[in-house]
């Protein structure tokens, strides 16, 4: 079984990293695909003063650190899995990772870090329900 598994770095994403880890455990081969997306930036201010490489290579650095400690919880438990980060809209990016890489399901959080980002991971989770190519599971 290939799991999906997009996190946001939040004390949440390492709960949902933890029930994928109890799915790994009951299954007799399971590997995840560990996934940090990070949306578009179109701050016309921060665009305007930095070049699209420097904002890029801003995000990446910021997937890398919300990766880690789900990284260390897999590596830990003996998950096998690949860490990916992609730019891109949020929920598209999710669903279509899942079909490029043929994943069985996708588990992820209904909520984000902060209260605005609870609000939009609530709207992510939905989105990626109704574009998703596999099932998804949605963990509260």
């Amino acid at each position: 079984m290939r799991i999906l598994l997009p996190v946001d770095g939040s004390e949440h994403s390492e709960r949902v990293a933890r029930h994928v880890i109890q799915l790994a455990k009951n299954s007799i081969a399971c590997d995840v695909v560990l996934l940090n997306v990070q949306p578009p930036i179109d701050a016309p201010e921060l665009r305007g003063h930095m070049p699209l490489r420097e904002i890029e290579a801003m995000q990446e650095t910021r997937a890398g650190d919300a990766l880690v400690s789900t990284r260390a919880l897999l590596d830990a438990a003996g998950v096998s899995h690949e860490a990916m980060v992609v730019l891109g809209p949020v929920a598209e990016s999710i669903a279509r990772i899942a079909a490029e890489r043929e994943c069985d399901v996708i588990v992820l959080g209904r909520q984000g870090t902060g209260k605005l980002a609870a609000a939009l991971m609530g709207t992510v989770a939905r989105d990626v329900i109704y574009l998703s190519p596999c099932p998804v599971t949605v963990v509260k």
